[in-house]
């Protein structure tokens, strides 16, 4: 019996360390937007891409709506290694120490889609990504998610118009910045506390992009939106450097055309959200959507332009002049 019973022994141990080694790699995805927003969206599409690619050799979970952490704690968890993937808006890696991320919030720095896309899939954003690493991420790629407006409870076609008014934003300090400029009053709060925010009168309006304001329901309690389209809304997605480079090379490569797939898909379907979420909230009548005449918007851009120069120290001139060559509005 003993040989039969350290042959029994043998073999169990043989198998449940060929069942450990086919146990899934897990990547937690954690993101604070709703699931039909395109990001939401695009990370689902980034988890089935990679699942299909990899056979179910990675297995992705993802925590959205801020189920798993808030915008607050969501960086660090990814710095100890708590969750794998973020896709955070770009500003947010400004606090975290890599301020010339910062340069996305500047306010008119990138006229239009195409001007912007020259730069984060240029070498520009290339560069950009690469400095994150020291920071313990791999930045994976840039999502679209259109540009920011202003909802309020007052009317604000014009700067004159936000005087007074607390606007809730990120933790940027460009978009602190920003909210100054125009005589607004910045408060900083997480993603998930806003609407309770604006219900309650804690805050009189928000900076966001639409989708955000239509699928969080924030126009239902927002009397006016002005297009005013002044920065840049989008998310760098990142994942945990640690944990990137365990990975084998096969998987990495599966992984990241899985992200190049997730990329033109979030593109996509960001474009196609903004003009929904736009009719939806014009549908509702809950919510008066103004779109600023030239004569209108030439006063946002005289008076938020003078940002790019007053935060240039921070986030860097070179930068700043870079992207201004780029984009085509060099001085």
């Amino acid at each position: 019996m003993k040989p039969i019973l350290t042959l029994t022994a043998i073999l169990g141990l043989a198998f449940a360390g060929l069942s450990q080694a086919e146990e899934p790699m897990v990547i937690k995805f954690s993101h604070v937007a709703a699931v039909d927003t395109p990001k939401g969206q695009a990370a689902e599409y980034f988890k089935q891409q990679v699942e299909k690619r990899t056979k179910g050799r990675v297995k992705v979970e993802i925590f959205a709506n801020s189920t798993l952490y808030k915008d607050k704690e969501e960086l660090e968890a990814l710095q100890l290694g708590s969750v794998q993937m973020l896709a955070p808006v770009a500003g947010k890696f400004g606090p975290a120490g890599v301020k010339e991320f910062e340069v996305f919030d500047l306010p008119y720095i990138f006229p239009d889609e195409a001007a912007l896309h020259r730069v984060t899939r240029g070498p520009i954003g290339a560069g950009l990504l690469k400095k994150l690493e020291a920071r313990g991420m791999v930045g994976l790629s840039y999502w679209d998610a259109g540009f920011r407006v202003l909802s309020s409870n007052k009317p604000i076609r014009t700067p004159d118009e936000a005087k007074g008014q607390k606007i809730r934003i990120n933790s940027s300090k460009v978009n602190q910045a920003i909210m100054k400029s125009i005589g607004a009053m910045p408060q900083t709060m997480a993603f998930s506390e806003v609407y309770q925010a604006l219900q309650t009168g804690v805050v009189d309006g928000a900076d966001g992009n639409l989708p955000n304001l239509y699928t969080q329901k924030q126009y239902e309690v927002q009397k006016h939106i002005t297009l005013t389209r002044h920065t840049y809304s989008g998310y760098v997605v990142v994942i945990n450097k640690a944990f990137w480079e365990k990975l084998p090379a096969d998987l990495k490569t599966e992984i990241s055309a899985a992200m190049q797939d997730a990329t033109a898909y979030n593109d996509k379907v960001a474009e196609e959200d903004d003009a929904k979420a736009m009719a939806a909230i014009k549908a509702s009548g809950k919510s008066v959507i103004s779109t600023p005449n030239s004569e209108e918007k030439s006063r946002w851009v005289k008076a938020m332009s003078p940002v790019q120069d007053e935060l240039a120290p921070r986030i860097g001139k070179e930068l700043i002049d870079a992207i201004r060559k780029e984009t085509g509005i060099a001085k």
